[in-house]
């Protein structure tokens, strides 16, 4: 009721957006993080309202660069047109497309056993050169263009495809940089190697400036912004199908994809030891 009673000063409000998950290209109904499937959370954040500021919570291994700057993106133009500060929270971690998530914030905490940085750029397959010749399988691949059949899993691994590869992965890598960069500023250490893909634990991230502290979401929350700061978790809106757990793709369809999304989303956090 204190809504509706007039020149009552109404408490603190601080929207909490959940950022929980590898990162990928999967749209609205993929269980990565995408820019489409977070938009409207987004959105609804920061315009709802007068919020004091924007809470992100963020366990993230990583995944795609792309909709890790989409989403980052987002944030930040909203931010910077609503003058509302941003704060990231790190809970397990938040590495590679996780940190340049987190960099979206204008202040990031962690807590202690945080995992935090690799700040670069990996591409991972499988070779299986011999083993079809082992069982007299017989590969056959027509291309139209010399550059279709980049990193084969069929065929040795030739050194001209990891050139290539290494030359895409640079400027991708250089505008992550360029990101932390933008964000961080003077905070960062100028006497550590942060680029690399190294990884931070905790305060270890706070002394190389990747992080601004050790806290959490309420108690921080609470000494910024008052001890009667009301959260409002912003969370996904399920269509009608969502929630009774139907799939556009069919019950197969479904289930084979999302064993194939599980195995490359633990790949991720095993990098982590998670």
């Amino acid at each position: 009721m204190r809504k509706f009673i007039p020149f009552t000063k109404k408490p603190p409000v601080v929207p909490v957006i959940r950022l929980s998950g590898s990162i990928g290209s999967g749209g609205r109904f993929s269980p990565a993080l995408s820019d489409a499937g977070l938009a409207q959370q987004i959105e609804r954040a920061f315009r709802r309202g007068k919020p004091a500021a924007v809470a992100l919570v963020i366990n993230s291994p990583g995944g795609s660069p792309v909709q890790s700057s989409l989403i980052a993106a987002r944030i930040r133009r909203l931010a910077d047109e609503k003058g509302i500060p941003v704060h990231a929270f790190v809970e397990d971690v938040a590495a590679s497309g996780g940190y340049w998530l987190a960099c979206a914030a204008d202040n990031i905490w962690v807590d202690n056993s945080s995992i935090v940085g690799s700040i670069g750029v990996i591409f991972a397959s499988f070779g299986f050169p011999g083993l079809m010749a082992k069982h007299g399988v017989e590969r056959r691949v027509h291309t139209a263009g010399t550059s279709k059949s980049l990193a084969d899993p069929f065929l040795p691994e030739k050194p001209e495809d990891v050139a290539r590869l290494k030359a895409m992965q640079e400027p991708i890598h250089a505008a992550f940089i360029e990101h932390v960069k933008s964000r961080r500023g003077q905070r960062l250490s100028t006497t550590t190697d942060l680029f690399n893909a190294g990884i931070w634990v905790g305060q270890g991230a706070v002394d190389v400036g990747l992080a601004d502290g050790v806290a959490h979401l309420v108690p921080k929350m609470k000494a910024l912004y008052g001890d009667k700061v009301v959260f409002n978790v912003i969370g996904e809106r399920k269509t009608l199908l969502q929630r009774f757990g139907v799939s556009f793709g069919g019950v197969g369809a479904s289930l084979a994809s999302g064993a194939l999304a599980e195995v490359e989303d633990r790949s991720l956090w095993a990098r982590y030891g998670l």
